[in-house]
């Protein structure tokens, strides 16, 4: 490994996620982080591209034929945790901790894909390509992210989505299907016993949900899981029987399971009427065959199933997570990632990428 070039990278790295921290960069107000990664990579001699929010670049002697790697992280956000106890948007260095919103997820993984990717980048015999993505709205799961750009990335092998997963393989992402569910009665007046109660029915509905099994367990993400997140009424008088009641379903699917299995098995089992928000976001598994998984074993790295969905479920392709930090402090308040993980990251990427080869 060029230990000047690593130096150089690292230190560029940890300089462009100090400067992300101060540009707030919510999900769909992200044009100052764009601007500030395109001009980073700019002034470092790379040819970029701007469609929406998102920030798109090759290495420079990109080769058609060659296996390509996208290398893909985010730098929208949340809103900051009202547990705040420092400024979101000043990045603070304090015993090797750096602070700040975005900091672990995912400016991190970010800079370090960004790092990985400047150390290559001039390289004239790369037995590999390199396409860069720092895209927008994964936080929101929004179409103008990743999902916007996908046409334009040309064919692409494998991924490596920048999460924070401390450097592990995660291989298996659980999907999510959201349903709104309405029961249906009629409205009578509580005190006469009239009306028929679409609370009652609806809480009937969720128990069924709750004693509805999911046969088929991954190895990686085990079961499906089901939670009732939301119920509400319009009626707000005390002696009104409702004659509508609204329950949303939030369901972690696992890659035994499509959303549209999932949805028929519930509709079957209520009464309630079960609307999907979306089926964009599928539980996804990359083989451990693949070069990329290979190459992160040969490191020494183990696989798991990640039970959080990221930009990782919308890639027609198979894709890595894997990212310095720890998935446990993403939207925490007074979130923080150690620099060290952050070095640590950007050279287990750059060896990551020469196994590959």
């Amino acid at each position: 490994m060029n230990k000047e070039r690593l130096h150089t990278v690292t230190e560029d790295a940890g300089t462009l996620l100090r400067g992300l921290i101060a540009i707030p960069s919510l999900s769909r107000e992200e044009a100052g982080t764009a601007q500030h990664i395109a001009g980073f990579l700019q002034a470092r001699g790379v040819s970029v591209k701007r469609y929406g929010h998102n920030v798109l670049a090759r290495n420079r002697h990109y080769r058609p034929g060659l296996p390509t790697w996208l290398l893909n992280s985010h730098h929208d956000t949340v809103k900051p945790n009202p547990g705040y106890t420092r400024a979101p948007f000043v990045p603070a260095e304090i015993d090797g901790k750096l602070y700040g919103l975005g900091s672990n997820d995912a400016g991190g993984p970010l800079v370090s894909l960004i790092a990985a990717f400047l150390y290559f980048y001039e390289e004239p015999d790369l037995p590999f390509n390199l396409v860069l993505a720092a895209t927008a709205e994964e936080e929101i799961s929004g179409t103008g992210g990743i999902e916007s750009v996908l046409p334009l990335l040309g064919p692409v092998d494998g991924a490596l989505v920048g999460e924070p997963t401390q450097m592990q393989l995660a291989i298996a992402e659980r999907g999510l299907l959201v349903i709104d569910a309405e029961a249906t009665g009629r409205a009578g007046h509580a005190a006469r016993n009239e009306g028929d109660n679409a609370l009652v029915k609806a809480v009937a509905d969720i128990q069924a949900l709750y004693a509805t099994s999911f046969d088929k367990v991954s190895p990686f993400l085990g079961p499906v899981s089901l939670n009732v997140t939301v119920i509400e009424t319009e009626n707000k008088a005390h002696n009104v029987v409702p004659d509508t009641c609204r329950f949303v379903v939030d369901v972690r699917l696992n890659e035994c399971y499509t959303h549209e299995e999932v949805l028929a098995l519930l509709q079957s089992r209520v009464q309630s009427t079960l609307t999907p928000r979306s089926c964009r976001l599928r539980s996804t598994l990359i083989a451990e065959s693949h070069p990329l998984v290979q190459a992160g074993l040969a490191l020494g790295r183990s696989t798991y199933g990640s039970p959080t969905s990221s930009d990782k479920a919308l890639m027609p392709f198979p894709a890595l997570k894997i990212g310095p930090g720890d998935s446990a402090r993403s939207h925490t308040a007074d979130e923080y990632i150690h620099l060290h993980e952050i070095r640590e990251g950007i050279e287990l990427y750059i060896e990551l990428l020469k196994h590959t080869a």
